[in-house]
């Protein structure tokens, strides 16, 4: 039996995933995340990592498995930088401990390897992701809706065939669609709302987020909004209602309820039209590539509200859900999950 924890270090949410596992396979899993904007306190990530150790009751431990996409963050002036401070912070955090990190090819490479080929490890948290669905659909997409963003994964003959390996060709391909379920801001979801019979273009301050769409249309409660409120305020109703308005410059004395509610709409469905997009870049290709039907699978915060809406407006073959394959709460944390999995394998001697 190997003991692992696996991370996926964000720049928003740092996420654990303690597993037992024995011949590749987890016998026990436990979960946690802490919301911690890296950009803020970059100093204090080791401290962060022991907290969730500590959380999750850590008694033995054998060895790390590490994805991230905390580089990204503005703390730090490249993603070199910001990978040798991660790195740097887990070694404080567990000295001597073997650690594995993960490669956007889905490879487990040593913590010196990830120091001379920083832009190898940055950002690949999707390929663990990957990887792990692999395990059990042969041919796939994958569909992860976080607190920021969405990563769409192609799975084909049970490898991650994904197009692009950096967040830049991602981006250019469709398979990171930069929106999550808490953290974007609506003016990038947005550029105008229909309003009064006519239509308002809207402000592009930072005056609203997803979160306050989707705990105002009831996609998520007041405790799944983890992430601080773009005016420091609270996560009720009329405190979500309040910052919404501002999105056209009012307020709540300036709107109703009701027209702050179908604002709230019309921004939900232009999200699920940026994540369908992205959605029928990749499926088309893997439908094209393979004979076999072509399920979605879906994971993460938006799981419900954002991927399986999406993959039902695409039209897809089937939608699974990630927590149907797998034991426990891994789609709070697939990432972590997969790397924790995917760790324990190489440290047996298996071949990932």
């Amino acid at each position: 039996m190997v003991w692992v924890l696996g991370w996926d270090i964000g720049g928003a949410n740092t996420k654990a995933a303690y597993i037992s596992a024995h011949q590749g396979k987890a016998e026990t899993v436990k979960v946690a995340v802490e919301y911690f904007p890296v950009w803020k306190e970059p100093e204090n990530l080791a401290d962060v990592l022991l907290t969730l150790k500590n959380r999750l009751d850590v008694k033995r431990l054998d060895v790390l498995g590490v994805t991230m996409t905390a580089e990204l963050s503005d703390a730090f002036q490249t993603k070199r930088e910001g990978v040798h401070h991660i790195l740097g912070c887990i070694k404080i955090a567990f000295p001597n401990m073997p650690i594995y990190v993960l490669t956007a090819d889905a490879q487990m490479e040593s913590k010196d390897f990830a120091k001379r080929e920083p832009f190898k490890v940055a950002s690949a948290n999707w390929a663990a992701t990957g990887w792990l669905v692999s395990q059990k659909i042969k041919d796939c997409v994958v569909v992860d809706i976080g607190s920021t963003s969405t990563s769409i994964i192609p799975i084909i003959d049970g490898k991650v065939s994904a197009r692009g390996k950096t967040d830049l060709e991602k981006l250019m391909c469709g398979e990171l669609v930069y929106t999550g379920s808490l953290r974007t801001n609506v003016a990038a979801i947005v550029d105008s709302v229909p309003l009064r019979g006519d239509v308002a273009g809207v402000s592009s301050e930072l005056f609203t987020q997803a979160g306050d769409v989707h705990l105002l249309l009831g996609n998520i409660k007041e405790e799944d909004y983890t992430n601080e409120t773009a005016d420091g305020r609270g996560k009720t109703k009329h405190q979500a209602l309040a910052r919404l308005a501002r999105l056209v410059c009012a307020d709540t004395e300036m709107l109703t309820e009701q027209e702050i509610f179908e604002i709230a709409k019309y921004v939900y469905d232009k999200q699920l039209s940026q994540v369908s997009d992205g959605l029928t870049k990749v499926y088309s290709n893997v439908k094209s590539a393979v004979s076999t039907k072509v399920p979605v699978v879906i994971t993460g915060l938006g799981k419900d509200f954002l991927a399986r809406k999406a993959a039902e407006k695409v039209g897809v073959d089937e939608i699974v859900d990630l927590g149907a394959l797998f034991e426990g709460d891994v789609d709070l944390a697939t990432p972590a999950f997969g790397v924790a999995l995917m760790a324990a394998r190489k440290f047996e001697g298996e071949t990932v």
